[in-house]
């Protein structure tokens, strides 16, 4: 957790998503509330024009990771008070719901729930996607596992709301989350 000499640390993770090009808004907002910020973007956030990584890195003042450290580098971040996934895809809701960790981000996400950080996500999944039986088990397993849930809605992606998931304080992980009983609703745009 956070030590006393060091501002808190949040994760963003960006999958990709339209929404992502907006992630700034969101580093804006968490550097305001006191967050310092380090981005883990998925491979295809990161290098198929999702993401504007340089303009990441100025408002972050720490690289965008999207891949694991090879032995011997240090670390570029502490370890998280909290993890924001925002945008969410329907792929990576799903590995990280079934325990896969093939990139960094899914692994930064399965590891968050052992280390009993609060987890806040705003999915990004079409309507389609959105209706397969295996995105609604998955978000059912992650809501047991104590993930909270956003609702994008239409429009502007609500970035500050999507901070109040992760400034609540932290559930006790024996007392799972029910969070909302509908699924939440999608950002087709």
């Amino acid at each position: 957790m956070t030590e006393p000499d060091r501002e808190p640390f949040l994760y963003v993770v960006v999958c990709a998503a339209g929404s992502a090009a907006g992630v700034g808004a969101l580093i804006g907002a968490a550097r305001r509330r006191g967050w310092a910020v380090g981005v883990i973007a998925t491979p295809t956030a990161a290098h198929d024009g999702f993401l504007d990584l340089a303009a990441v890195e100025a408002l972050t003042g720490r690289p965008v990771r999207a891949r694991a450290r090879r032995p011997g580098e240090p670390r570029p971040f502490p370890a998280p008070d909290a993890v924001l996934v925002a945008p969410a895809t329907f792929n990576t809701l799903n590995k990280w719901a079934a325990g896969i960790a093939d990139t960094l981000a899914l692994g930064a996400l399965c590891e968050a729930y052992g280390l009993g950080v609060p987890i806040g996500v705003l999915p990004c999944v079409g309507d389609a996607l959105a209706a397969h039986p295996a995105y609604r088990e998955s978000l059912a397993r992650l809501r047991a596992m104590g993930v909270r849930f956003g609702e994008p809605g239409t429009g502007e992606v609500p970035w500050e709301r999507a901070l109040d998931l992760v400034t609540r304080p932290a559930q006790d992980r024996s007392q799972p989350t029910a969070g909302p009983t509908s699924i939440p609703p999608v950002n087709t745009s």
